[in-house]
């Protein structure tokens, strides 16, 4: 997580530095129970998103998304994204970010739920970012999933083994798992691989 890249984001915003925010973000992804949502995760999204960047309407708002989308993460909640977003909104709107992009950005976190079709162009270029990862060369995308199961060391093998095929599968029966086509064109194939390997990996 770079601070000038944080620097540029805020200048692009117009509002002031904002450092103390940048040094709680970088210690909310350094927590010691992630292994997977880090600050490498975010570094990623980041590097992913630099040559689609003319794809979003609004891409400083993109990118301010990736940083905020999980910086809350508990492995045991289920509202880390709203919490996210709401983080950002609270942030972002009381350095002087106008409603309206606030709004947008709340958006965005949000659709990283992965349970319904993104609202926005915009919201769906953050989401399929956030999941570049399935389509990544296999040793990458191992190591995410032996990361995803550290996080949830404390789940017992067997329910773990069958929540993650039900995780998985939903996203393997989806008609597209990106939807922006250049997303699409370069991850949907070996993406498509990588889970079903996994699938049949978990269900031995």
């Amino acid at each position: 997580m770079s601070p000038e890249r944080w620097l540029d984001l805020m200048k692009g915003f117009g509002v002031g530095e904002h450092r103390e925010m940048f040094r709680r973000l970088r210690d909310a992804y350094s927590e010691r129970h992630r292994h997977y949502h880090t600050v490498a995760h975010i570094d990623a999204c980041l590097r992913e998103f630099d040559p689609f960047r003319s794809l979003a309407r609004f891409a400083r708002e993109v990118e301010a998304a990736l940083w905020f989308h999980d910086v809350i993460y508990a492995p045991r909640a289920s509202d880390n994204e709203s919490r996210s977003a709401d983080l950002a909104v609270q942030f972002l709107a009381s350095a002087g970010v106008p409603s309206d992009a606030c709004a947008r950005i709340h958006s965005h976190i949000l659709a990283t739920m992965h349970n319904a079709e993104p609202t926005y162009p915009d919201s769906a270029l953050v989401v399929d970012v956030d999941r570049s990862i399935l389509g990544q060369d296999p040793v990458a995308f191992d190591a995410f999933e032996t990361q995803v199961r550290e996080e949830y060391k404390w789940v017992p093998g067997p329910l773990f083994r069958r929540k993650r095929v039900e995780v998985l599968r939903s996203l393997l029966e989806r008609k597209c798992i990106y939807s922006t086509p250049q997303f699409r064109e370069r991850y949907e194939a070996p993406a498509r691989v990588n889970l079903k390997r996994a699938i049949d990996r978990l269900e031995k």
